[in-house]
């Protein structure tokens, strides 16, 4: 301004006019060009009007780059130099442009994974150990290998973007603490085996409580277990512990089939066996109150008529037992020789179709005879207490 001599003209009389100015920057624009610029009191070049026309066209391309679009699942966090304003919903949306604010357009429904202990190899189904993420310790004292996969998503993203320098670094370093207090307050066979599930779930449940107490507005979609197993240096020993451990479970349930078979026979033997028992308890039982009942009966006969009762009772025992006797004896007018029948053989003579056996008398050792006429004349004697009765 001190080398302008029309603004040295004008210190009286105020701020230059604009039309000199743009009419200067004009002719300097030409310079830069290589043309040479307008002598003072010749005509005003058209070109210089020309100049507004581009700078609205500037202008208009400058405001049209704050349009932004937002997509469905995603968040714009705007920012006026630097300091954020507001966040948008999905949709066509509008900000200040560069410099004076600036949009991150952020996914919160994409699912991001992250490997601990492992990581995959682009474009090869194989992958590589990270063995000082993937050996821990556990309550038992022993050394496990555990590879797991942690996915995860954001849920706000303010925190996201303000509480974080870096989500994955964070969600990994968590997830490492995590799995390792999980671990350590876990038993060998319990991680490797039964307990997989159970730990997968206390880590995700622990690294959400750690993300929410930081604020990192991320959410912990799963926790997934890829793979368990000792180190690889005691990789056999453990095996062939396994193997007997196996086996001890395979003869566990044999013996226990075996017994699933054999107890519930021996129940039904041993129920069967009191069944009969009971029965036979009821049958003797009432055996033996039919043998008493019968026994009064035969009692109070007897006190009214002893003789008589007497008689009876000692032909009722002889007809009880010739009735099981195939051998017939008859004594012939109580002299020493005895009349012999083999009647089982004549039966069995007759049964055959064969003739039947004559045979004479024999004598035979002694033997307790039957007095026919001591028995008929019981008979008579009964028979008369009868009729006088009567």
């Amino acid at each position: 301004m001190a080398n302008d001599p029309g603004w040295g003209n004008r210190n009286n009389e105020g701020p230059p006019d604009l039309d000199e100015v743009m009419r200067q920057f004009s002719r300097k624009l030409k310079s830069f060009f290589g043309k040479s610029p307008q002598i003072s009191g010749e005509p005003e070049d058209k070109t210089s009007i020309a100049i507004v026309p581009v700078f609205g066209l500037i202008f208009l391309v400058w405001v049209a780059t704050g349009f932004y679009i937002v997509d469905q699942g995603s968040r714009g966090v705007v920012l006026r130099f630097g300091k954020h304003v507001e966040t948008t919903l999905p949709g066509p949306r509008w900000h200040m442009p560069f410099p004076l604010e600036s949009v991150t357009v952020v996914n919160m429904e994409q699912v991001r994974t992250i490997e601990i202990g492992y990581r995959s190899a682009e474009g090869s189904s194989g992958r590589s150990k990270q063995l000082h993420e993937s050996l821990m310790l556990t309550d038992d004292e022993n050394i496990i290998d555990l590879q797991f996969a942690v996915q995860y998503n954001l849920k706000n993203v303010e925190e996201t973007l303000f509480n974080n320098r870096s989500a994955e670094e964070a969600v990994r370093g968590i997830a490492e603490t995590a799995i390792r207090e999980v671990v350590g307050k876990s038993k060998l066979d319990f991680a490797l085996y039964e307990g997989r599930d159970e730990v997968a779930v206390n880590t995700k449940k622990l690294m959400q409580d750690v993300l929410d107490r930081y604020k990192t507005g991320i959410n912990v979609v799963s926790v997934t277990m890829q793979n368990a197993q000792p180190p690889e240096q005691v990789q056999a020993a453990f095996e062939d512990a396994v193997k007997a451990k196996q086996d001890l479970e395979r003869q566990k349930n044999e013996g226990q089939a075996y017994a699933n078979d054999v107890i519930p026979k021996a129940r039904g033997t041993a129920s069967r066996l009191l069944q009969e028992a009971n029965g036979y308890k009821l049958r003797v039982e009432n055996e033996a109150q039919g043998n008493a009942s019968r026994f009064n009966q035969i009692f109070a006969q007897y006190q009214h008529a002893p003789e008589v009762t007497r008689s009876r009772m000692y032909l009722d025992a002889q007809e009880q037992i010739m009735s099981s006797v195939s051998k017939v004896i008859v004594d012939q007018k109580n002299g020493n020789s005895l009349l012999y029948l083999p009647l089982d053989k004549l039966i069995a003579a007759t049964a055959a179709g064969a003739p039947p056996v004559n045979s004479g008398p024999t004598l035979t050792p002694v033997i307790p005879t039957v007095d026919v006429n001591a028995d008929s004349k019981v008979r008579d004697s009964s028979r008369s207490r009868e009729r006088d009765g009567r």
